[in-house]
């Protein structure tokens, strides 16, 4: 079996556009992923930034679902310390209903924004969260495996979820060692975010020492998200992927904005010379080149399927984009 490839999409937020429209875009663009063959396609969590919408990505996965037919849609990921486990296992109890063996319910422990916006999310401010991530997780899955001990004061709701016994498959998302750490311990399959962390194979080396065979995974499962910009010129591709440029060297300096227009970053960019990113070694260039790259880092980290992700201005060139990889694949 070849390479599989899915989506990870985070609704960019074009400058001039609006929050609706990059909704409604990521709409478009999961359709096309479900009828081209990509494998999933999940949403990201951000808040409180200009560039990007999706701050509930179970919202738009109830949308997504209505909108593909086989796709196996989820989330890159849930951030699980603002929220509490019980009422992260009823939505996606109530999604794995609606959309029965296709959910894929991925955890993460990063703020998905500032640590004022994270703490705006609590619902208690007497004082910040305390870190309990792995807590956190294993609670909501014992929610699932209605596991919770006899005497756990919350063991009766795991009975009443509103989606019965059906289940979300969980992910574990991450780029450190904590995180490989954790996936392992669990039994989980395991996304590395190679696009925030940079190429970091051997994350996937630690996930499959900790690797304990559980009811959800038998054997370890790796996928490995992927910044990844194609077009029909290495030029083109290119100049489509300056506006990312621009947005991460203004990230860089405590600011937030839209996702600018390519002439618009190409002018800023040689106005104010910003490296590539080599640490996260973005792929970037013709379909061929693209998979080219893409096989390589598949084999880097010896993983069957990667996720793309990218940033980009127009969303039709984003939608060619992807086909031209689906193409390249022979998806």
């Amino acid at each position: 079996m070849g390479l599989k490839l899915s989506v990870l999409d985070q609704s960019p937020i074009s400058d001039g556009g609006s929050g609706g429209q990059a909704l409604r875009n990521s709409l478009e663009l999961a359709a096309l992923a479900d009828r081209l063959g990509y494998h999933r396609f999940w949403m990201a969590e951000h808040h409180a930034t200009p560039a990007l919408a999706s701050a509930s990505p179970e919202i738009m996965l109830a949308a997504i679902g209505r909108e593909t037919s086989r796709i196996r849609i989820g989330t890159g990921g849930v951030m699980l310390p603002h929220y509490s486990p019980f009422k992260v296992a009823e939505s996606f109890s109530m999604l794995e209903a609606l959309f029965p063996g296709r959910v894929d319910l991925g955890l993460g422990r990063a703020p998905g924004a500032d640590q004022l916006t994270a703490y705006a999310l609590q619902q208690d401010r007497r004082q910040r969260t305390p870190m309990e991530f792995p807590q956190q997780v294993q609670e909501l899955m014992a929610y699932y495996d209605r596991a919770l001990p006899p005497e756990h004061p919350f063991r009766h709701l795991a009975m009443n979820l509103p989606g019965g016994p059906a289940k979300p498959a969980i992910w574990m998302l991450g780029s450190s060692p904590d995180s490989a750490d954790l996936a392992g311990a669990l039994g989980l399959p395991y996304c590395i975010a190679d696009f925030i962390a940079g190429e970091v194979p051997h994350l996937a080396d630690r996930y499959r020492a900790a690797f304990r065979p559980s009811s959800r995974a038998e054997q370890p499962e790796l996928v490995v998200a992927c910044w990844v910009v194609a077009a029909d010129s290495s030029e083109r591709a290119q100049w489509m992927a300056g506006p990312s440029r621009m947005m991460f060297a203004h990230l860089q300096q405590g600011q937030l904005i839209a996702v600018p227009a390519p002439d618009i970053a190409a002018g800023w960019l040689a106005a104010n010379p910003v490296p590539m990113p080599t640490a996260r070694r973005p792929i970037i260039g013709t379909a061929a080149e693209c998979r080219a790259a893409l096989e390589a880092k598949a084999a880097l980290y010896g993983a069957d399927e990667l996720m793309l992700v990218n940033i980009l201005h127009d969303h039709q060139d984003r939608m060619h984009s992807y086909r031209l990889m689906a193409e390249a694949f022979g998806l």
